[in-house]
């Protein structure tokens, strides 16, 4: 059974490295200084990839939330024009691929509505992150399959019915899983890590891991059970103004997770009993028999 994907000139999935994503999403806060910033932070702690979200916000903000009012850092106002502040369009995308150029590391988007795919073709991406508050816009998961890119299809706040229905639309070819709970940020008891194994053993495609929990340990865990995506949001102060803020990491515990990922990867080994070299003079100095 064939577990791997292409991502970009990496393959993802089983006996490959974890490939693993620094969520910026939308912790850059509308400003593009602060989004090359979490660039360079991704790049620094040794990630595969730096991932940012688009969507169209006319589309995406229930009418019943456009006109409720918030404070945030742009004064008092409509939940809709918030979402605006904080969204890129062209010109800061086009900032955002040219710098990840220049650093070194690859970048993609989630995707949260038809037009926001449409909108991120002119990027030639390497692929597409469905979020889990897409997985039943089936509509939009037929376009997204149509663009005939990787897809990385996030399984948060979903039944097991609703993911299957998921991927009877995109099938399984081209395309990785990532279990995740979508709860900002996540209590460990409802991390539920063992269902990346019930994901294993149902789909035949590559199982990852999108975390929103407070620490590290749990996300090296993650891979202990077999995700080959680790997925973690990534911010500059986890003190900034933002709803995802608090259950991101800072640069110096994205170092910190990538080795420990490293280090689990190592740990985990095949599963084949053997006697080791270094084990050897133990053995002849510890047996009696």
């Amino acid at each position: 059974m064939t577990r791997e994907i292409r991502i970009g000139n990496k393959m993802v999935g089983d006996g490959h490295p974890a490939y693993i994503i620094a969520e910026a999403g939308i912790n850059h806060n509308g400003d593009v200084e602060n989004a090359k910033k979490l660039i360079d932070a991704a790049k620094h702690a040794g990630v595969d990839a730096v991932k940012f979200q688009k969507r169209t916000p006319e589309l995406c903000v229930p009418p019943e939330q456009r006109n409720q009012m918030r404070e945030t850092p742009w004064g008092y106002i409509s939940y809709l024009e918030y979402r605006y502040k904080t969204e890129f369009g062209v010109e800061e995308y086009k900032e955002i691929d040219r710098y990840s150029k220049e650093v070194g590391i690859d970048w993609f988007v989630s995707v949260w509505d038809e037009e926001a795919v449409d909108f991120m073709e002119q990027f030639n991406p390497i692929c597409y992150k469905i979020p889990s508050a897409s997985l039943t816009d089936h509509e939009l998961l037929k376009h997204l399959r149509a663009t005939n890119r990787p897809l990385i299809l996030s399984t948060g706040m979903s039944t097991l019915d609703q993911i299957v229905e998921a991927i009877k639309v995109i099938g399984e070819d081209n395309l990785a899983i990532t279990h995740a709970t979508s709860a900002y940020p996540c209590d460990p008891h409802e991390l539920n890590l063992r269902m990346i194994g019930t994901l294993r053993d149902m789909f035949n495609c590559p199982i990852g891991y999108s975390g929103h929990e407070v620490g590290l340990v749990t996300s090296a865990v993650a891979v202990g059970l077999g995700a080959c995506i680790v997925e973690r949001h990534i911010t500059l102060d986890r003190a900034m103004w933002g709803s995802d803020q608090a259950a991101s990491v800072e640069p110096s515990g994205f170092e910190r997770l990538v080795k420990y990922i490293r280090v689990t990867e190592a740990a985990v080994g095949d599963g084949v009993k053997k006697v080791y070299e270094s084990e050897i003079p133990s053995q002849k100095k510890l047996r009696r028999v």
